[in-house]
């Protein structure tokens, strides 16, 4: 059975175009001539038609069953050759025969019942683990993918959206063997591997420092260099602690014998001689060592600073820095510090070489600082190993995020894993049994049309046809086989030829009762008994109308079998213009008001393109008369002058037309003044010539409430004992009115 249909982007309908759903065993849809109800036969008809491409029809359990369209192309198709296709049905078959087909397609019934229930189950559970699925995959992005995305993101590079997020991680949760990391050591990690590529970087040079550790270390800092002891002057200059003083200003000493220190002519040879010899070769030797020894230290200790000074800057230049800059600052300013203090002592010890000192040592600092160089050459190589194998360390890093992240969710996958797998050991079973009993069916299906091949007939459907046109007036002409095995003719009384000499009408009248035929038997011996839905678009063009009620009584008959679910037609879509035909052949039995089983449509055509109404089960298309009452029973109609015009009108057809009631024997039926003036405003009008009378009851009766009309209204039919009609009209049941003997009429609405 056919659930929806969608037609766009075709002659009338635009690309938004229009959806029939929610298709029942019966559907009615009416449309003016133009509104694209032959759109929608011929769709059916040829759905693979290429001009049809966007429109789609939707199967229940997406079983298709054959469609047998009806409408003006069927004509042509079936009578513009001068010989029609024979209709094979039962014919010269046996009771027997016949009933023991009859119990195969039965069981063949229930055989197809079984099978839809399964195919619905197993639909049912499909569903059901799409639906943990799509939950585990909304729940995977949300709790996982959204908590990682800012620090591991790079790792889900590949798996990006929902469904592959999903799949990845099922994967990495059942073949994942790496080590699992701490949540410190995957983001750590993750700075160097995660983000843009990394480059290598360059070793810090390690410094040298043993030769400043030899000249600091070196004795001659602590021996007090004086001159000679056994020269003459020696024990004064000892004694007065006088070696610097002298020594210095011997550099002073003239080429005459002015002293440097008195000023006096007092220097003899023999004291140059002894001052010599004082400051002998040993203690010239011991001052050069020591200006050599400063010299090259303080060369030694700018170079290392600098250095330092350098490194330090580039260092904290450098966002990518391996080196713990703040200590490497604080050692460096303490070296410095130390540097001058030793520098201080050195220019002592040249100017007073009798004086002993002690550098502060700088081994301690810069032990500290080669150490700070280490590590961060250590970490350098890592990094640059790191870089070497980056496409293996960034695969490794990537296999342990998702790693920690099972690990996490682990719970999660587990049930997820467990009620899954569940699902799909249930639907593969569902679908083994599914699968026997299709083939099941198949065979059966075999079994029947073999069963029918040996007893079908076309001779049944020339009787039938036959018998119809005789019992609906067309004597003229009639169905004969044709010479051509497997076909008919139409022929006269005379035996010519006379398609080509009937009326449209005629045709018309044929034509459909051809159609009818079909559809309950078949084109071929094998598809007699085959299941399908009918589509009847306008079968009443042309005809007179008494031929339309005789079609729409055919076609009543086949809707009463379709909702009684006999015979193979299972569903029909009936499209007309004609509100008669429609009314007649969608006529149920004047006290059904709605059948679960049949639904309604309007189509439209507005502003060149078609679109379409539901009605459910209520049939839109209702006579002038049920119109007057509809309006009726609307409560939001307020006003006094449309009620009373409403009411007048249901008078006039019911009672002036129909009933042949006067007047004054309506009125009569009042007992009340009141209520007799309210009864002549209502019927007043019906009359020629008194509008005059009326204009003054009305303006004297506009402002009574509505109710005191309804209720003379209602009291009308009461008093003629027309009441029954009175609820009929207005949907109240019996036992309804029995319960609202003597409410007031203003509560029936």
């Amino acid at each position: 059975m056919i659930e929806k249909i969608e037609i766009k982007k075709v002659a009338s309908y635009n690309p938004i175009g229009i959806e029939i759903t929610n298709l029942k065993k019966v559907n009615f849809i009416y449309g003016a001539n133009g509104c694209g109800k032959t759109t929608i036969s011929n769709f059916l008809h040829n759905t693979s038609d290429t001009k049809f491409e966007n429109c789609t029809v939707n199967w229940k359990n997406t079983q298709e069953l054959k469609s047998l369209v009806y409408n003006k192309e069927f004509r042509e198709r079936n009578f513009g050759k001068g010989k029609i296709g024979g209709v094979f049905t039962l014919g010269e078959a046996t009771t027997e025969q016949i009933s023991a087909i009859n119990e195969k397609i039965e069981e063949l019934k229930i055989i197809k019942a079984d099978g839809v229930k399964k195919r619905e189950t197993l639909n049912t559970q499909i569903q059901k683990k799409e639906t943990l699925e799509n939950n585990f995959k909304e729940t995977s992005w949300t709790k996982i993918y959204k908590k990682y995305e800012t620090v591991f993101k790079e790792a889900f590079t590949g798996s990006l959206q929902k469904e592959s997020f999903k799949n990845k991680l099922l994967s990495e949760f059942s073949s994942n063997t790496k080590a699992l990391l701490t949540f410190q050591e995957l983001t750590e990690k993750a700075k160097t591997i995660f983000g843009k590529v990394p480059q290598n970087i360059a070793l810090i040079n390690a410094i040298t420092f043993d030769r400043i550790i030899e000249i600091e270390n070196n004795p001659i800092w602590k021996k007090i260099i004086v001159g000679k002891a056994d020269v003459d002057i020696a024990k004064l200059i000892q004694k007065l602690n006088l070696n610097d003083w002298v020594n210095q200003g011997r550099n002073y000493i003239q080429e005459n014998n002015t002293c440097p220190f008195c000023q006096q002519e007092t220097i003899s040879e023999d004291f140059k001689k002894q001052l010599e010899d004082y400051f002998d070769e040993t203690y010239l030797s011991d001052l050069n060592t020591i200006k050599t020894l400063k010299e090259e230290y303080s060369s030694l200790m700018n170079n290392i600073v600098n250095e330092l000074n350098s490194l330090e800057t580039n260092q904290k230049a450098f966002p990518e820095t391996k080196l713990n800059t703040d200590r490497f600052s604080a050692y460096l300013k303490t070296l410095i510090s130390q540097n001058t203090t030793n520098g201080e002592y050195l220019n002592n010890k040249t100017k007073e070489p009798s004086r002993s000192i002690e550098l502060v040592s700088i081994k301690e600092q810069l032990d500290l600082i080669t150490e700070l160089i280490v590590k961060a050459n250590a970490e350098i190589t890592k990094h640059n190993n790191i870089v070497a194998n980056f496409t293996v360390e960034k695969n490794s890093l990537t296999q342990s995020v998702w790693k920690y992240i099972i690990e996490e969710f682990r719970t999660d996958i587990t049930k997820f894993n467990t009620d899954n797998n569940g699902f799909q050991t249930g639907n593969t079973a569902l679908q083994s049994q599914l699968t026997a009993k299709l083939k099941e069916f198949s065979d059966l299906k075999i079994e029947i049309e073999n069963l029918s091949r040996n007893v079908t007939s076309i001779q049944p459907t020339i009787n039938e046809i036959n018998r119809l046109l005789k019992s609906y007036g067309f004597l003229s002409f009639k169905i004969e086989p044709s010479l051509e095995e497997g076909f008919y003719q139409i022929q006269r009384e005379d035996g010519t030829i006379a398609e080509s000499t009937l009326s449209e009408g005629e045709i018309t009248f044929i034509t459909f009762l051809y159609y009818l035929q079909l559809a309950k038997g078949g084109s071929s011996e094998e598809t007699v008994n085959d299941e399908r839905v009918l589509v009847i678009d306008d079968p009443i063009s042309s005809l007179d109308s008494n031929v339309l009620f005789v079609v729409s009584t055919l076609i009543k008959d086949i809707i009463k079998s379709i909702k009684s679910d006999t015979g193979n037609i299972k569903q029909i879509i009936l499209l007309t213009h004609n509100v008669y035909f429609h009314k007649e052949v969608s006529f149920i039995d004047g006290r059904t008001k709605f059948c679960a089983k049949t639904n309604f449509w309007i189509l439209r055509k507005n502003d060149k393109f078609t679109n379409i109404q539901s009605f459910i089960m209520e049939n839109p298309i209702k006579s002038s008369y049920e119109l007057l009452w509809q309006e009726l029973k609307n409560e939001n109609v307020k006003s006094s002058i449309t009620v009373q015009n409403i009411m007048r009108r249901i008078i006039e057809n019911y009672f002036k037309l129909l009933g042949k009631y006067g007047d004054d024997d309506l009125i009569q039926k009042f007992t009340t003044k009141e209520e007799q003036e309210i009864c002549s405003s209502l019927i007043s009008w019906i009359n020629d010539g008194s509008h005059s009378i009326n204009d003054d009851l009305f303006v004297e009766l506009q402002d009574r409430t509505i109710e005191n009309y309804k209720k003379v209204f209602k009291d009308i039919f009461v008093l003629t004992n027309h009441e029954g009609h009175f609820n009929m009209m207005m949907g109240i049941s019996e036992l309804i009115k029995s319960e609202e003997e003597g409410i007031s009429t203003a509560q029936y609405n």
